[in-house]
């Protein structure tokens, strides 16, 4: 299938819908400014309500920006309908015709286009034979099962060689296991096609393996962009810190001194060190020490940073999670490649330490 990719910028995007009991307005999206490059896959990660989906139907066209302008390949494309821009949607509800066959739901949209028969059956089979379907372009859709009906949807957008393709929560109605093929389905059908792609999903799983970048939104903002290995180990804030992963907090006050590029804090009164900060953090001002679980090892009570009590050990088979009670709350220490005489057992008194080079420094007053 031909390679067709293109940039796509959103300058200042703002979306408000008029509430109709208070007569107030509701931003949906708030002055998002994002630039997608030609070929990549960014994913739309927040909870319900964040504006995501928002977002993405303004890019197909399905909803028009109250203010900013929405570019693809250079062309501003903000006012034009769905059918006058080069993107195909993929949505939540696989929309398939009961009553025709994988064939011919593919080639609806060709035969819209008025598309010659025998161009038609090339480009369809092409299509399933991309997401592996090819021996079922005869079969009813409610023979199908939902990873298949899912396959069926991607091609039929695929069909049409759209520039951007764009994919609203498409695997919402899959079982798990299911989720997880279809993830890297989708991403290797992308990388294969070198397809500019843009994918809504409240998932952090599905965020983290599918894509080039995420961007992180909360109630209309966009509050971060960057890499999956960025967005997961340097947040700039609390709130994307905790939504893209487990994550536990601690208040510390941070102290003038550096020592070999990390930050010394205070934490009721221990000295620790952070491998770094986010913007907004200042130097003998509050903060909060934001770690992840693979970043705290257990020790003996009184060596680490805090103490506490061992209150569970979740086994996971190539790790186990052990949920220590302190005074800062219940915090989830991770220990990989786990052996009885690694772990601790239930009630034991533990101090908790940090690795420093994986833990960072956040605003206070940053949700």
């Amino acid at each position: 299938m031909e390679k067709r990719s293109v940039p796509v910028q959103l300058e200042k995007v703002t979306k408000i819908f008029r509430d109709p009991k208070t007569k107030s307005d509701v931003y949906a999206v708030r002055d998002a400014q994002l630039e997608i490059e030609s070929g990549e896959l960014v994913t739309l990660l927040g909870p319900s309500g964040c504006g995501k989906t928002t977002m993405l139907r303004m890019i197909g066209g399905f909803e028009l920006p109250t203010r900013g302008r929405i570019r693809i390949g250079g062309e501003d494309v903000t006012y034009l309908p769905p059918n006058a821009r080069a993107t195909a949607t993929v949505f939540q509800s696989y929309g398939l015709f009961p009553h025709l066959d994988v064939f011919d739901n593919v080639a609806y949209g060709l035969r819209v286009r008025r598309v010659p028969k025998a161009e038609m059956a090339t480009r369809v089979m092409e299509a399933l034979g991309l997401v592996g379907l090819a021996e079922l372009a005869r079969r009813a859709p409610g023979r199908l099962s939902g990873g298949q009906q899912q396959r069926v949807a991607l091609a039929r957008c695929l069909v049409v060689r759209p520039k951007v393709l764009l994919l609203d929560e498409p695997l919402s109605n899959l079982d798990a296991l299911l989720r997880e093929q279809m993830r890297v389905e989708i991403r290797r059908i992308q990388k294969a096609l070198g397809i500019t792609a843009i994918y809504v999903t409240h998932d952090r799983v599905e965020a983290m393996s599918l894509s080039d970048r995420v961007v992180v939104m909360k109630a209309g903002v966009v509050r971060q962009v960057g890499p999956p290995s960025v967005i997961y180990e340097r947040p700039d804030c609390k709130f994307v810190a905790g939504f893209v992963g487990k994550v536990a907090f601690f208040p510390v006050a941070v102290l003038a001194e550096q020592v070999q590029g990390a930050v010394a804090c205070s934490l009721a009164g221990r000295r620790v060190l952070a491998g770094s900060m986010a913007p907004g953090v200042a130097v003998g001002a509050k903060a909060f020490l934001m770690a992840r679980p693979e970043s705290l090892r257990l020790g003996d009570p009184g060596d680490g940073a805090c103490d506490g009590t061992v209150a569970t050990n979740v086994y996971l088979g190539s790790s186990v999670e052990c949920f220590v009670a302190t005074e800062y709350g219940e915090i989830l220490v991770q220990i990989d490649d786990p052996s009885e005489s690694r772990l601790r057992p239930e009630g034991s008194k533990v101090s908790i330490t940090f690795d420093e080079t994986r833990v960072r420094l956040l605003p206070e007053g940053e949700e």
